[in-house]
């Protein structure tokens, strides 16, 4: 009864805050969510990275509303309802969401390595000063210029990686079309022999039938034409070859 009294107070500060929301406010959000950097959900949502799911919907709902193209007059507020979507859902998908976050994990990585290399630089004197101050890595990390790095160093490294997964995609498009090249070519040679079995099996009779005019005339000599040599017979007992006589 609580959870249900709790949303039903929700949705009466939401319909209470897009009343006092002007137009210009409307256009205004159209415009920062188009100018987002496209592979970082959270900036679409305008969320943390350490932000949970509950945050992520209650966020959407929020910002889709506002941006609404029912709502809304921008003459791309359509599209900006549809990048909100698309933003919600990724990072919804647990998958996606695990992806950006590793990345966010790698930034950080780098950052905190590069700060501790400026840090050994400096002097003591500087260190400690540093700590005095309540300036310790945790709460540096939570500092807006550490927030700034690290939505810098993100995108950055999303880049990177969404450029890798390009190249790659383009790698493997190429290949693909070079095998169904060689496969195109092989069904062309196959279907070439095919022809050239059929075309062959189809002139049979008529090369029977050529071999078999060329046997009969074949039988009979020319006048003038050489014999081929043949065997006397007169005396068994001696076997020697006649050769063949010119007549004049």
């Amino acid at each position: 009864m609580g959870e249900s009294n709790s949303s039903v107070d929700e949705d009466l500060l939401l319909k209470e805050f897009f009343a006092e929301v002007s137009e210009v406010e409307r256009d205004n959000e159209v415009v920062r969510i188009l100018s987002c950097f496209k592979l970082n959900p959270f900036e679409f949502l305008k969320l943390s990275f350490d932000s949970s799911v509950e945050d992520v919907k209650k966020q959407y709902r929020k910002l889709s509303l506002m941006v609404h193209p029912d709502k809304c007059k921008h003459p791309q507020a359509k599209e900006a309802f549809g990048a909100l979507a698309k933003a919600q859902q990724q990072l919804l998908d647990q998958q996606e969401r695990d992806y950006i976050l590793s990345q966010v994990t790698a930034a950080k990585e780098e950052l905190r390595a590069k700060r501790k290399k400026q840090l050994k630089k400096d002097t003591a004197s500087k260190l400690k000063s540093l700590v005095d101050e309540g300036k310790s890595e945790q709460e540096y990390e939570q500092s807006e210029e550490f927030q700034q790095q690290l939505k810098l160093k993100v995108r950055e490294l999303l880049t990177e990686q969404e450029w890798r997964r390009r190249k790659m995609a383009m790698r493997i498009s190429e290949e693909e079309g070079r095998l169904k090249k060689d496969e195109e070519e092989q069904k062309e040679m196959w279907k070439r022999k095919r022809e050239h079995e059929e075309q062959w099996e189809g002139t049979r009779e008529q090369r029977v039938s050529s071999w078999r005019d060329f046997m009969k005339s074949g039988k009979k000599s020319k006048k003038g034409e050489l014999r081929p040599p043949k065997l006397k017979t007169e005396d068994p007992n001696k076997s020697y070859v006649q050769r063949p006589v010119k007549r004049g």
